[in-house]
């Protein structure tokens, strides 16, 4: 099929389900807009710009853009161009102002990143970075469900029909032998579509028999009593796959390369630093976490969460590439074309200055 066809065939299917197949794992649909750090007087603006709007979910999952944020990093090395900053609660609302020119950089997830290339044409953004990995489990009532086999039959919760974790549960329900209708959920397990805030809510009365969820919410829903009955990381090669990437506007991209680098050195640096300290990282972004949401996280459910994630410049490619797969055989997808996705010039520049080895596009790199 050509490419043409095969993505005017992904727009018809994605049109059809009313944008929820770009939802990640966010609350909601809202922006919540944050100055940050401010600009040092007297600094270099760099591409001689006012400001760099950055994106992220108030997610542990988006940790790097948490901690980056709270200690600076970003505004460190935009300089005289100040870092602003835009919450989101869901991956549609992030492409639609990625796609609408009012946000130039944000962390995403896989399943919204995929869709808003193909639903674009491939016009409007690129993956430029990797942020995080794992952080997602399945939690259940350990008095309904005792073993994996014991999943059948039983409602499970998932964030959203399409999203990451829908298209991640549906793959594993179909390794299973089970039989689920992708759009109803009904089938040899019941699949509800609940949001990640509502979750732990449904699971407490007892509606939800467990749920395949991203971190906070999965230890959230340990708090309350359930059991992580399966680790995604235990699924895929070498525990690792993508959960959150850096995405920017392609016209962003090619008018401002120096801001780009700079947000990507930036990320670069935030994770060497989450790296080496741990315990003041998971302390940073739940301030941050604070700031954005009114709410910080109890240790019960921060420590398990934190620990669960790691944060990584590696965008993790050939994952991004199997989770679209698994999308087009749970029928949520036609086969896309993600040649260009990828443009890992610029990380791969700040990766080589700083000594770090060279990441890889699996093939899917712009031309």
């Amino acid at each position: 099929m050509p490419a043409t066809s095969a993505l005017r065939r992904t727009f018809a299917v994605m049109a059809a389900l009313p944008l929820l197949t770009l939802a990640a794992c966010g609350y909601g649909s809202q922006a919540k807009d944050d100055d940050g750090a401010k600009v040092v007087a007297g600094a270099e603006k760099v591409d001689g710009l006012d400001s760099v709007r950055i994106g992220y979910f108030g997610n542990l999952t988006h940790g790097t853009a948490l901690v980056g944020n709270q200690k600076g990093f970003f505004q460190k090395e935009l300089g005289g161009t100040e870092a602003r900053y835009a919450v989101f609660n869901a991956g549609p609302s992030q492409i639609e102002a990625l796609n609408s020119g009012s946000l130039d950089i944000g962390f995403i997830g896989p399943s919204p990143a995929v869709n808003g290339y193909t639903k674009s044409d491939g016009k409007n953004l690129r993956i430029v970075g990797g942020a995080a990995s794992g952080g997602v489990k399945l939690v259940v009532n350990p008095d309904k469900v005792k073993s994996l086999k014991d999943v059948k039959g039983k409602r499970i919760a998932t964030p959203q029909l399409g999203n990451t974790q829908d298209v991640a549960f549906l793959n594993w329900v179909a390794e299973q032998g089970w039989k689920v209708d992708a759009q109803s959920g009904k089938g040899d397990v019941t699949v509800v579509r609940s949001d990640n805030k509502v979750t732990p809510d449904a699971f407490g009365s007892g509606s939800v028999d467990g749920a395949w969820v991203p971190e906070p919410t999965a230890s959230k829903l340990v708090a309350e009593g359930g059991k992580v009955l399966l680790d995604e990381a235990t699924l895929w090669p070498d525990g690792e796959f993508v959960i959150t990437n850096i995405v920017v506007r392609q016209e962003f991209l090619e008018e401002h390369p120096k801001a780009v680098e700079a947000v990507l050195k930036a990320s670069a640096e935030t994770n060497k630093w989450i790296d080496a300290h741990p315990d003041e990282a998971k302390a940073a972004a739940n301030e941050q976490l604070e700031t954005d949401s009114g709410k910080a996280l109890p240790a019960d459910v921060l420590d398990p969460a934190w620990k669960s994630i790691r944060f990584t410049d590696d965008p993790l490619a050939p994952t991004l590439a199997a989770q679209a797969e698994h999308a087009v055989d749970a029928g949520l997808l036609e086969q896309p074309d993600l040649t260009g996705i990828y443009d890992l010039t610029l990380l791969n520049k700040v990766l080589k200055a700083a000594g770090e080895p060279a990441v890889d596009d699996a093939g899917l790199g712009a031309e």
